[in-house]
């Protein structure tokens, strides 16, 4: 039997729902909107409304957006010849916040997870390969994550653009500055080796 009216027991079970979020967060959470004006708490569903009506995908690189094109696609001042491809638009942002990237994206809206029955073809890959060959890139930056299905991905396209004339890299893995070599684990060791 649920402890909670109708409302808040529903409002718990959708909050529950999402990541992170377990039933006493949850609990947390309901009680929170609650407690605060009803203008925030009207606030915050529009916000919920909102972004599921107007958000859409940039029609160049996938990256969140709700015009045609996102910014970064639209700004004059990027350079157009490095494209930088990522598995989701938050680590796009993610990038955008280290400013230390001044080029285009591609965001593959996943990658290639053949175990969760995720293959290329539910990808932005044939997107990506037709702007490598209308483009004007002479660099692609894979920034896939390190790990298994990340590294599948960037290998798999790297293949598929073997046969342009661009510059195919990947961000650099290993030792961190600052780091002591005594306390890294072999695969960050192996990598920066590897990397090198």
């Amino acid at each position: 039997m649920d402890k909670h009216a109708g409302a808040v027991s529903e409002l718990v079970d959708q909050l529950g729902r999402l990541p992170g979020v377990g039933r006493k967060s949850a609990e947390r959470l309901a009680f929170h909107l609650l407690r605060v004006p009803e203008a925030e708490a009207i606030a915050l569903a529009d916000a919920i409304r909102r972004i599921r009506s107007d958000i859409r995908y940039c029609q160049a690189c996938f990256n969140l957006c709700e015009e045609e094109l996102c910014a970064i696609c639209r700004s004059g001042d990027r350079d157009t010849t490095r494209l930088c491809v990522v598995e989701q638009p938050r680590d796009l942002m993610s990038l955008e916040q280290s400013q230390a990237f001044n080029g285009l994206y591609h965001v593959l809206l996943g990658r290639i997870a053949p175990l969760d029955g995720i293959g290329p073809d539910q990808l932005t890959i044939d997107a990506l390969v037709d702007r490598v060959r209308n483009g004007n890139f002479s660099e692609v930056i894979m920034a896939t994550n390190p790990n298994v299905e990340g590294d599948g991905t960037s290998l798999y396209i790297s293949n598929l653009l073997a046969e342009f004339p661009v510059q195919i890299t990947r961000l650099a893995r290993g030792i961190t500055a600052g780091s002591v070599l005594e306390y890294a684990n072999r695969e960050m060791i192996a990598d920066a080796l590897v990397g090198r």
